[in-house]
């Protein structure tokens, strides 16, 4: 018998970036470039590291879990009764980086979170490859 509230979805966004992992791991981790793209935030790549992301609607409270540099970048992201992890992958191509973003953790009953994540992660990619496109 499935326990419906352990029961989580999943968002996954996957791009192939014309640029190479360096330059896109860049973008995901220093925290000028991360509020140019996703929010204002106190980041920093280290395990263990608390850090919030910062918007007009209010703030996301999240924690370092994993940091593979160039490779993957994993933190908890905890904002309005969603406990959910967002995972970064990325995988050197020949034209670039395939980049993996999954966000995991959504119950069943966060239709609304689950929703506005799927769309809100869009206009963040879109705001990332701009500011990949800027960068040298």
């Amino acid at each position: 018998m499935t326990d419906q509230t352990t029961t989580t979805r999943s968002v996954v966004i996957e791009r192939e970036i014309a640029c190479p992992p360096e330059k896109l791991w860049r973008a995901l981790t220093q925290p000028l470039l991360i509020s140019e793209w996703l929010m204002s935030n106190d980041f920093q790549p280290d395990v263990g590291h608390r850090f919030k992301f910062s918007a007009d609607w209010g703030s996301v409270d999240c924690a370092v879990t994993e940091v593979e540099p160039q490779k993957k970048l994993a933190y908890k992201w905890d904002a309005m009764g969603l406990e959910s992890t967002v995972t970064w992958t990325l995988t050197a191509t020949i034209e670039g980086t395939h980049l993996r973003m999954e966000q995991a953790g959504f119950r069943a009953d966060q239709n609304q979170a689950y929703n506005g994540a799927k769309f809100g992660w869009q206009q963040f990619f879109g705001k990332l490859e701009e500011v990949l496109a800027k960068l040298d």
